[in-house]
């Protein structure tokens, strides 16, 4: 046990960020993301939703400034009826989260087939729980 570690995060995923070198990527996975698919590193943190999850590790993630990006998604499918106006209601909570910790982030989205082909280059992926369609967010390590 040790101070100030949230309590949501698992030892293996706190050694996994700490691993992470400057502009290392992580992805943060929904429960739906074929996350064995597509990178050999995955960290499992079943049961927690991203808004859980988010804060915590952005407590001890710094965000890449040197980038043009901080934050990555997955664009919403083109006529996919299952989102309402095209946008994800859980992309708000992550801009909410984001916005707390650098208030200058910027998100860029991916296409669908080219984002799973973009995370076999992750440093890890970590399944949650979250059941909200588009739920992925990549995250980009910066410096202390």
């Amino acid at each position: 046990m040790l101070k100030k570690i949230p309590h949501n995060l698992s030892p293996e995923l706190v050694k996994a960020l700490m691993e992470m070198g400057h502009g290392d990527e992580i992805l943060l996975a929904d429960a739906n993301y074929p996350a064995l698919t597509n990178n050999s590193r995955v960290i499992r943190a079943d049961g927690l939703s991203m808004s859980t999850l988010l804060p915590d590790i952005l407590e001890l993630l710094p965000l890449d400034t040197y980038s043009d990006y901080q934050a990555i998604l997955m664009e919403v499918v083109p006529g996919d009826d299952a989102v309402p106006n095209g946008r994800p209601q859980i992309w708000n909570t992550y801009e909410e989260e984001l916005k707390k910790v650098f208030p200058d982030y910027q998100i860029k989205t991916i296409e669908r087939q080219h984002f799973y082909t973009y995370t076999h280059k992750c440093f890890t992926i970590v399944q949650t729980g979250e059941t909200a369609l588009y739920g992925n967010l990549i995250l980009k390590k910066g410096v202390v």
